[in-house]
């Protein structure tokens, strides 16, 4: 495994963080792909042993089963000290107000929830799921400040919003002396690549570790034009993402792959480590290749001729992923 500093703090964390989505209830309103935890254990437990230490979830996902079946595993095959738990909140948790968002309020209810969830003493990378456009950034920068002096949290990250909002949140603490965002997990993959054009050099500018989620565009990166999967056929998020204009990409992918000889998940990964703004992308395992797949990619080295190949038939297109 190959360790790198997330942005300009001090923390290691592996090239690869393992998404905790895939794992949870699946009750109603949830993802009725997710493994439970008698399935996911394993992943977890791989992932460990190859030394990934980077876990990557959020008290939405699965109603907070993901973070309580990460939280028992990681109890059980790590140390504490050895792992970086990253967790997110904004999303709305149950019925009524206070439920959602990034008061005040909120913040300290759902730090204290995802604590009890997670079975730790403290997070240690708390970020910010959605930008809250109901909540002053003030309120919400001065309250995650608190959180981090409370010892509940190390360090803070945000998610999937415009440059001139995460450049605002990044003044605004430094003007007020508050703790500073350290990374952004953002829409960013082969299919997707509008954050090249001012969130990925803000965060080159400003030391801010990147680790995108979806790298593989919802497994659209991973599989023939025509092949689906379960998670494809159900995932009504992951619809609005994508379209057809996204073939010819897919197609380069799958031509790179086969002339390699490996498969399209490592192609469709590797492109993104030859991105010099990109710290860790946070990949999904509910099968064993995926795991593999992620893995290998260490060792998998692109030409300049793959590249090209690759980003060639990329087209502009609208925002996506958190509007």
């Amino acid at each position: 495994m190959r360790y790198v500093k997330l942005g300009k703090t001090g923390l290691e964390v592996s090239a690869l963080a393992l998404g905790c989505m895939s794992y949870g209830a699946a009750t109603e309103g949830t993802h009725s792909w997710t493994l439970g935890e008698h399935e996911a254990r394993p992943f977890i437990r791989r992932a460990i042993e190859a030394g990934i230490n980077f876990f990557d979830t959020a008290n939405a996902y699965s109603g907070g089963t993901s973070e309580q079946i990460l939280g028992r595993a990681l109890r059980e095959y790590a140390q504490r000290e050895d792992v970086v738990i990253a967790t997110k909140l904004y999303m709305r948790m149950r019925p009524g107000p206070n439920a959602k968002g990034l008061s005040r309020k909120a913040i300290f209810t759902e730090v204290e929830t995802s604590l009890r969830r997670l079975g730790t003493d403290y997070i240690d990378l708390y970020q910010i799921h959605r930008w809250d456009y109901g909540t002053p950034i003030e309120e919400t920068l001065e309250a995650l400040h608190d959180v981090v002096k409370a010892g509940k949290v190390r360090y803070l990250g945000a998610s999937s919003m415009y440059a001139w909002q995460f450049a605002k949140a990044l003044y605004t603490a430094d003007l007020h002396g508050w703790t500073r965002f350290v990374s952004m997990q953002n829409h960013y993959n082969l299919l997707y690549r509008e954050e090249e054009r001012e969130m990925l050099p803000l965060c080159a500018d400003q030391g801010i570790g990147v680790i995108p989620w979806s790298p593989l565009a919802r497994g659209r990166l991973a599989r023939g034009w025509n092949d689906s999967s379960a998670r494809a056929d159900t995932d009504e998020f992951g619809k609005t993402l994508y379209g057809a204009d996204d073939r010819p990409i897919v197609d380069a992918v799958g031509t790179v792959a086969e002339a390699r000889g490996i498969s399209r998940a490592r192609i469709a990964l590797a492109w993104m480590l030859t991105k010099s703004a990109v710290t860790a992308p946070i990949v999904g395992a509910t099968r064993q290749q995926h795991l593999d797949d992620a893995l290998a990619v260490l060792d998998t080295d692109l030409t300049d001729d793959e590249i090209s190949a690759l980003e060639t038939p990329y087209r502009p297109r609208a925002i996506a992923g958190f509007v």
